[in-house]
């Protein structure tokens, strides 16, 4: 076991794994994000007489990082487990599984042919092999992870391409999670609910589908484009996905009336269609 103090924050990082190094672990950009973000949460609870640790707040103690996997030559994926606790020794559940942001999107297509008014929408999903949920046919949500140098919106055009055979310039793509939240840029701080409650406007705007344990977030974006019908019926069954990555992607149309059914299982889907179902009600998509 090593172990370094880090730098920005003042506080012991314990590293169980061999092998892997201060830098690798300061350079991974998860890890960053993630402690800036709690950094600036835990400092929220002494300037907000309304946040309900404020008489007494937490504090991060020590972090330990227990495992890691690599993809090629950079780090991947980091567990780690953080210490937080306040001067009663109240702890907080710290254990915590790094991997960073992704990018989900919403592929609408209406036929060519339909009228101007329709509510005739066809939705792409993808079914591939998901190991961790145990899957060979996973139903989902085109999506994929931000590499550290690309944008939201840059990520989501490329996982169209690859996973979709669509091509779509970022600036053609609308963020429904930005749309949806009225909140001030992260970083900004608490702001006021309806309920009169605060709530963490430092974290990103995006869908958390395991807060709990994981530190991904995924803003989720919108294209809607007219093709013709039988088009339509060529992309269902189509094969994709980067094959050297180990990708085996096949694609599923479905009508938008049935998408909640057909993708159940998928926290990206439900989100994207209750997302879209709200703002279209408010006019702004």
């Amino acid at each position: 076991m090593t172990s370094f103090q880090h730098p920005d924050y003042d506080v012991p990082v314990k590293v169980l794994p061999e092998g892997l190094s201060k830098e690798q672990i300061l350079n991974f950009h998860p890890f960053s994000s993630w402690l800036t973000t709690l950094h600036n949460s835990l400092t929220l609870q002494t300037k907000d007489h309304g946040n309900p640790f404020y008489s007494d707040p937490y504090c991060l103690r020590s972090i330990t990082v227990q495992a890691h996997d690599m993809f090629g030559l950079r780090l991947g994926f980091l567990k780690l487990t953080a210490e937080i606790s306040n001067s009663a020794n109240e702890k907080l559940p710290g254990a915590v599984f790094l991997r960073g942001p992704s990018v989900a999107m919403l592929v609408m297509l209406i036929p060519a042919d339909a009228p101007n008014d329709t509510d005739e929408r066809y939705v792409l999903l993808t079914v591939q092999p998901r190991i961790a949920a145990g899957s060979l046919a996973f139903v989902e949500l085109p999506a994929g992870m931000v590499d550290d140098a690309g944008t939201f919106a840059g990520a989501a055009a490329k996982e169209m391409q690859e996973e979709l055979g669509l091509e779509i310039p970022a600036g053609q793509l609308k963020c429904l999670s930005d749309l949806a939240n009225d909140v001030p840029e992260p970083g900004s701080g608490n702001v006021e609910s309806e309920g009169g409650k605060t709530q963490d406007g430092n974290l990103p705007r995006g869908v958390y589908p395991s807060p709990g344990g994981c530190d991904e977030f995924i803003p989720i974006f919108m294209h809607e484009r007219r093709v013709p019908r039988a088009q339509m019926g060529e992309w269902t069954g189509r094969l994709t996905g980067l094959r050297e990555q180990g990708e085996r992607i096949t694609l599923k149309l479905v009508p938008m009336r049935d998408l909640w059914r057909e993708g159940a299982r998928d926290a990206k889907c439900l989100a994207a269609l209750a997302l879209w179902e709200g703002l279209r009600k408010e006019g702004k998509v």
